[in-house]
């Protein structure tokens, strides 16, 4: 069996980037923030970390896990469209000041700063890609989305 229904991936979305009870499933205990990473090629569902970050002053980005200014809004699916999860505000990582270059294509959510596969909640593609170079901030918009399907 595989897939979801539209009402539970919104339920999932809410659940895990705004800790909303999905009743009678599970509560909202847990973690308070969520961990947003980038990569420089695909974690894969293995959530690698051997393409991670790309700089030296590359660090994940804590993000609440709620609707607020640094939360996520999620949107509703219905057999038109996917259920999705996009971030509130723009979500800056700490700027390139070294003479690194390169191309962020992939993204990643984690429930730790610094945690292994084990710790990985969502991993895929980033659109639009992301280049970083010296004095360069790299930056997940209000545009970018993560999709249950």
């Amino acid at each position: 069996m595989a897939g979801k229904s539209d009402t539970f991936e919104y339920n999932l979305l809410r659940a895990v980037f705004n800790g909303v009870a999905v009743s009678s499933l599970f509560s909202t205990a847990g973690t308070t923030t969520l961990w947003l990473g980038l990569h420089t090629a695909d974690p894969t569902d293995a959530a690698s970390t051997a393409a991670e970050g790309g700089y030296t002053q590359y660090t994940r980005l804590g993000c609440e896990r709620s609707t607020g200014s640094s939360g996520f809004s999620i949107t509703s699916g219905t057999s038109a469209a996917v259920a999705s999860a996009s971030p509130v505000s723009n979500r800056d990582f700490p700027q390139n000041t070294s003479t690194s270059t390169g191309t962020f294509t992939h993204a990643s959510v984690w429930m730790s700063s610094d945690g292994g596969p084990a710790a990985a909640l969502y991993v895929g593609t980033l659109s639009p890609n992301i280049n970083f170079s010296q004095n360069v901030t790299p930056r997940i918009t209000t545009g970018s989305s993560i999709t249950e399907d």
